[in-house]
């Protein structure tokens, strides 16, 4: 007989115990800022010109990049409380079969970014090992795909609290924030040879507007909002997981937009990687990014052994998590997904209103109410929760029209605010 989902042997589901809640401020913000530097966040940023003038994006990078990485925050917040994963959040609003379906999508959108990685990750390295040289044959994608899931999955045998305490806040963070500022460094020297003063009153070509800018850029931090609370449980106090997680992806949101719109200013070019390895160093800077997007990858997918245990728990996550990997491999090898990243987009756009229900329906909880009630709320959860799943579905169906009703506004964040603010509202109602 399998066990019930409720039961304490669904990990995913229970809150997490105290022995496991050890990571501190340092912990959050060193994880957070490394999953937040990526070279599509770069390349994202670079997306921004020529449509708008120089300072019509950095102050679209900067509002972006504070609001995003506060809602992740908030959540990390809310999850350090209670102790739960996103599978057990989502399942407290949306009821124990109904949240099933956020959960199983979530593990589509969880497999579909970590192949994504995986091929980004592919796809730089032997562009890099071909600028120095070598990997001339047509076999090395192959390899190169074969080696990075390897990595993965040795990571994902250990332990994920040992990994972020040690791997990456003592060896990973260093090294990528060095790479980062020798980036910063060159590109700032090519600003100030081109003229500072002409590029930073550079004006905008037209194409997009402010709104949708900031749209764009708070997209990343709300693409991690599935993923935030699975670590953020584990913290020992909700006021450094809030704290810790806002300033670290903020940090890393800014600053990789901003390198993204620095080069495109000095340097532009189709290919971001080849910009970058244009700079003077800019292999070995770009290598070390490179490196640093392991985590990514390894965060999708203990995220998705997250998902898929809280479904099928007689699975540990260790085991889910070599299975995710083995997908990933296997589609990264099959399908091309640069062409169905609009798609993986798209399922993204799910999660905005989703979360917006979750932050609207908890938010202002009292944190002991939340902290005592946590337990419990699982094995009390209603097999659906008709109203908050109504606010998703119609939620859903606004970010998709919202083109035709303000197209200069964006899709993001007036979905989430307006999920939000209709959940408080039928929150207080129904109480």
């Amino acid at each position: 007989m399998n066990p019930s989902p409720s039961t304490p042997s669904n990990s995913a589901l229970s809150p997490t115990p105290m022995h496991e809640r050890v990571f501190e401020t340092r912990d959050h913000a060193a994880l957070w800022f490394s999953l937040g530097v990526g070279l599509l966040v770069m390349q994202v940023g670079a997306y921004l010109l020529p449509a708008l003038s120089t300072k019509q994006a950095v102050l679209a990078i900067f509002l972006g990049s504070i609001l995003g990485a506060g809602l992740l925050g908030w959540m990390a917040k809310i999850a350090c409380e209670t102790g739960l994963s996103s599978a057990a959040l989502m399942t407290h609003v949306y009821g124990r079969q109904f949240a099933k379906l956020p959960i199983l999508l979530n593990l589509v959108q969880l497999i579909g970014w970590g192949t994504f990685e995986l091929v980004v990750m592919r796809d730089a390295s032997v562009a890099i090992a071909r600028q120095a040289g070598g990997m001339s044959g047509t076999f090395w994608p192959l390899v190169m795909t074969l080696a990075w899931g390897a990595v993965i999955a040795l990571l994902i045998s250990g332990s994920m609290l040992k990994l972020v305490r040690q791997l990456i806040a003592r060896i990973a963070l260093p090294l990528v924030i060095a790479s980062l500022l020798w980036l910063t460094w060159h590109f700032l020297g090519l600003a100030l040879e081109q003229g500072w003063q002409s590029l930073w009153q550079r004006p905008a070509a037209g194409g997009m507007s402010w709104l949708s800018a900031m749209d764009l850029v708070i997209a990343m931090p709300i693409s991690w909002l599935p993923l935030v609370a699975d670590y953020a449980r584990h913290g020992r106090n909700s006021s450094s997981a809030m704290r810790g997680t806002w300033l670290g992806y903020a940090a890393a949101n800014m600053w990789c937009y901003g390198l993204g719109v620095l080069v495109t200013l000095t340097l532009p070019s189709a290919d971001l990687v080849t910009a970058l390895l244009l700079a003077q160093g800019g292999l070995i800077a770009l290598t070390l990014i490179l490196i640093d997007e392991v985590d990514n990858a390894y965060g999708d997918t203990y995220s998705g052994a997250m998902s898929a245990h809280s479904v099928m728990p007689r699975w540990s996550l260790r085991a889910w998590g070599l299975v995710l990997t083995l997908v990933c491999v296997l589609l990264a090898l099959i399908l091309p997904m640069h062409s169905i990243e609009p798609f993986l987009l798209m399922l993204s756009s799910v999660f905005v209103p989703l979360f917006g229900v979750i932050l609207g329906h908890l938010a202002w909880q009292r944190h002991d109410d939340r902290a005592a009630h946590a337990s419990g709320w699982i094995a009390k959860a209603r097999s659906l929760h008709a109203g908050p799943v109504f606010l998703w579905l119609a939620g859903i169906a606004l970010y998709h029209t919202m083109p035709w009703i303000w197209a200069d506004a964006g899709r993001a964040i007036p979905t989430l605010l307006i999920c939000f603010v209709a959940t408080r509202c039928w929150t207080r109602r129904s109480s």
